[in-house]
């Protein structure tokens, strides 16, 4: 249970050394957006990364040629999803949420609230959390597809153009 043998020690070291130095080679070459977390899919590939590459460290029943070869396949197909998202409307929705105003102009849309399955307990704590004491001073609180909370204030609101078309 505490210890095994000092070559499955050195088996973590060496395979768990080159899957790293793998790993490192696979986010570099495929890009920043391989590890984003513009949305929920994103965070599964970010997640699936790190799982693959634990699996790789710690069981033998992997070799280090599969490992590297789920890391790669993941990352292809985070660059594939990415590529049809930005490119085709169709995708982009069937991979990707789309932003919820949860308040707007300090009143809250408890329709909203209650179909992304939140409180208006957890809504004031982000108005809190971004230094803003009341709805009033809100001009809109935004779900935004990767889960957070995005608070505008009045103050902040400006000409609108960072939000939805039809959230102006």
């Amino acid at each position: 249970m505490w210890f095994d043998a000092w070559g499955d020690l050195g088996r973590v070291v060496l395979v768990g050394s080159a899957a790293y130095a793998a790993l490192v080679v696979v986010l570099r070459t495929t890009g920043k957006r391989t590890l984003v977390k513009l949305n929920a899919f994103d965070l599964v590939v970010t997640v699936a990364l790190g799982s693959t590459l634990a699996t790789i460290l710690l069981s033998s029943d992997v070799s280090w040629a599969e490992g590297v070869t789920a890391l790669v396949l993941l990352a292809v197909l985070q660059l594939v999803v990415s590529w049809v998202t930005t490119h085709t409307g169709r995708g982009r929705s069937v991979v990707t949420a789309h932003p919820t105003t949860l308040v707007r102009d300090g009143v809250v849309d408890h329709v909203a609230l209650r179909g992304q399955r939140l409180t208006e307990t957890e809504l004031r704590q982000a108005v809190r959390a971004s230094g803003t004491g009341g709805l009033d001073q809100v001009a809109r609180v935004v779900l935004e597809t990767d889960g957070t909370l995005s608070v505008i204030t009045q103050q902040q609101l400006g000409d609108g153009s960072a939000l939805e078309p039809g959230d102006r």
